[in-house]
């Protein structure tokens, strides 16, 4: 917004234009109500501070409510909403990585180390028409 610097000797009638190029700009109630300049409220003017005050209040209530009810840590690990790792969130992609590497090794560690069929059938684990390799 600019100042109006016409200098009071001018004639009243250019003061006056100014006055009124100003109040043709002027933002209408509802920007303002927008812009939250105004308050958007059907309350007396003396109570808007303690109208506002009441609905800051019931917000943070309402919030105090809402976070009491939220589940614990352990519950989010349980129901894999979270990781159950300690590690920093810039390297906890790095350690899901790493543990997928790991199951895989595992995993193929222990098919190159399985008996075989021959000696399952032996130990009685297996019967002979069950013998993966006759087939």
């Amino acid at each position: 917004m600019s100042i109006d610097e016409t200098p009071l000797g001018t004639a009243p009638y250019e003061r006056r234009n100014s006055l009124e190029k100003h109040l043709q700009t002027r933002p209408d109630p509802q920007d303002l109500k927008d812009r939250h300049i105004l308050l958007s409220t059907n309350v007396a003017p003396s109570l808007q501070a303690a109208h506002q005050e009441l609905a800051r209040q019931r917000a943070s209530d309402e919030l105090k409510k809402n976070l009491g009810k939220r589940p614990g840590r352990d519950e989010l690990v349980e129901r894999n909403i979270l990781p159950s790792t300690n590690a920093a969130p810039s390297l906890q992609a790095q350690a899901r990585e790493l543990e997928r590497h790991m199951l895989a090794d595992n995993l193929e560690h222990k098919i190159q180390n399985r008996p075989d069929p021959e000696e399952l059938i032996s130990q009685g684990i297996l019967e002979e028409d069950e013998n993966p390799r006759s087939t």
